[in-house]
């Protein structure tokens, strides 16, 4: 057997061997995100910046953060953006128990996950691009059309449906923004969806931010490499 034909064979064995690995490793992270025990006292950590809260409100705070771990971890080192500001305030908090949120995102992500504030993007539609890649990826995590959503992801619902005061209040349709004119305190999901190819989290696809500075979404920074 020639040299050449040596290679190809060993490509063509050791590519589904590869994917097989990658998949695995990812099922085995999702699932330990899925699992995770945040640290004691995180959830009294959360009630002492929103006292309002119940014990119900709390606990779907705590679903938010693993849900937007799961989009960190399907957007591959790719900027995924934090569409609430409730959900953004518990990973402040638990980003303060540093050996334990460092111990979590070498489990869950293979590396560290920053925090980077909007401000601090590297460009102005950075904070767009990463808020549209969540938008994708969090319809996807709940069987959604990213598109035409019939109701909004975890995420994009929690701030408006626990009335956060200074949150981030989405809308699934745009043109119930459009129709009331002025309204800038409310943002809208399927314009996300109209913006991007792909699930915006792969590496082939591309998002749009031209509109970064539109009613289409607002959001707290997020996180990626």
């Amino acid at each position: 057997m020639g040299k050449i034909a040596v290679v190809l064979l060993f490509l063509a064995l050791a590519t589904p061997l590869w994917l097989y690995v990658r998949r695995s490793r990812s099922t085995e992270r999702r699932r330990f995100i899925q699992d995770y025990a945040f640290p004691k006292g995180l959830d009294a950590r959360l009630l002492k910046r929103c006292p309002e809260l119940s014990p119900a409100q709390v606990a779907l705070v705590f679903d938010g953060l693993r849900q937007y771990f799961e989009i960190s971890l399907d957007a591959r080192k790719r900027l995924a953006s934090m569409p609430s500001q409730v959900v953004d305030d518990l990973w402040h908090e638990f980003i303060l128990y540093t050996r334990n949120y460092q111990t979590f995102c070498n489990r869950a992500f293979g590396r560290y996950l920053h925090h980077t504030p909007a401000d601090a993007m590297s460009s102005p539609g950075a904070q767009s691009e990463g808020l549209r890649r969540t938008w994708w990826l969090a319809c996807k995590l709940e069987g959604i059309d990213p598109k035409q959503p019939k109701r909004l992801p975890l995420l994009f619902a929690i701030d408006g449906q626990l009335n956060i005061s200074d949150g981030f209040h989405y809308v699934p349709d745009c043109n119930a923004v459009r129709s009331q004119s002025g309204n800038t305190s409310r943002h809208c999901g399927s314009d996300l969806g109209s913006g991007c190819s792909g699930d915006g989290g792969g590496g082939g696809s591309s998002c749009s931010s031209g509109d970064s500075g539109s009613s289409c979404g607002g959001g707290c920074g997020g996180g990626g490499d």
